[in-house]
């Protein structure tokens, strides 16, 4: 039996999901090749790039009003410096909720001024700051939605003049937003929709070539776009489980659906935290994140009797970032109600045996 997989990322996978990529290792299209030994610039990869950028095109609701998507290599890490390189001239404003946006600013900080509008950094990031002023003169406002470590998630999006740009690593389709609203949106594959190796980026085409430096061809947005996403041997393995995510997300009924089904496993869970006397949550309740659920025990000297029970529950990848400690129960779309279940089931059982 496979275990319940609450790993934040490399993070757990549909199961069909696996079995045909499996399957594509080994004889891709019955061609009798494998899917990671053709030329990526065979038709069977090039209809499988294609498919995987219109299907997160279709999923956020961006076809046909001047966005791109594209697979690029790097993580979300050299979307910190790529997101700069082409849209910083002179100053951008950036709000700081957790590690991930602080090594963005880092990056960023290398091309222009920055202004940090805002930043949770004085309670340890365990919530997301309100109400901050975005100078009307940026050049672009930079946020991230969700935080993985921390488990903070914002739930709304300031309205603004400058162009909206967006990490959405850990919960990109996993709930329904306006995301016309955003100019720039980019997210590691691997926190909820793919293995590592690639990186999605969706780009409203317009907000391209206005910056007055040069920018080297591999972290030119534009030049990708050009290539169709193919200006250099992409990831093939990780596009292909990404294109096998994302049609598995549209045939189940889209992120209008998997949203309902996130919002149950978030509540089945935060409820048992804060119904438990020997559990307590991490984070601010308003800001609390669907994906990551972080948690603490009341008393530390009962974690050996938890570690136990959750692991012979099979349950997996259960503990805190190694910066912070703790728990952390990862839900990202394709972990089912029935694994958050099994993790509520050992919080009783500790409370029984405490």
């Amino acid at each position: 039996m496979k275990k319940h997989n609450f790993s934040a990322g490399p993070c757990i996978l549909p199961e069909e999901v696996l079995q045909r990529a499996s399957e594509a290792v080994i004889n891709f299209n019955d061609d009798n090749l494998s899917l990671i030994e053709i030329s990526h610039r065979s038709k069977p990869f090039v209809d499988v790039i294609e498919k995987a950028r219109a299907l997160a095109l279709e999923l956020l609701g961006l076809e046909n009003k001047g966005y791109e998507a594209l697979f690029l290599h790097g993580g979300a890490s050299t979307q910190f410096l790529m997101t700069a390189y082409n849209l910083l001239n002179k100053k951008a404003a950036y709000l700081n909720t957790g590690t991930w946006s602080s090594k963005a600013i880092k990056e960023a900080s290398l091309f222009g001024e920055l202004i940090e509008v805002a930043s949770s950094k004085d309670k340890n990031f365990n919530y997301i700051p309100k109400n901050f002023d975005i100078p009307n003169d940026v050049d672009y406002f930079h946020c991230t939605s969700n935080n993985t470590i921390y488990g903070t998630q914002m739930k709304s999006f300031p309205e603004t003049s400058a162009p909206l740009i967006c990490d959405m690593s850990s919960d990109i389709f996993s709930r329904q937003l306006d995301f016309s609203k955003f100019d720039l949106i980019y997210a590691g594959a691997q926190k909820n929709m793919g293995p590592a190796g690639a990186t999605l980026v969706v780009v409203k085409k317009d907000i391209l070539g206005k910056v007055e430096r040069s920018i080297p061809s591999m972290l030119n947005y534009q030049i990708h776009i050009e290539k169709d996403s193919m200006f250099n041997t992409p990831s093939v393995f990780a596009v292909y489980v990404s294109m096998l995510t994302l049609q598995w997300l549209k045939d189940l009924g889209g992120i209008s659906f998997i949203e309902k089904v996130n919002e149950k496993k978030s509540t089945l869970l935060y409820s048992e935290i804060d119904r438990n006397p020997l559990f307590k949550g991490v984070v601010s309740k308003e800001d609390r994140s669907h994906m990551n659920a972080t948690f603490t025990l009341e008393n530390d000297s009962l974690a050996k009797k938890f570690d136990t029970l959750w692991q012979e529950a099979n349950i997996n990848g259960l503990h805190g970032h190694r910066s912070v400690g703790g728990y952390r129960a990862s839900m990202y779309n394709a972990l089912p109600l029935y694994s958050v279940q099994a993790l509520v089931d050992v919080m009783q059982e500790l409370e029984r045996q405490a």
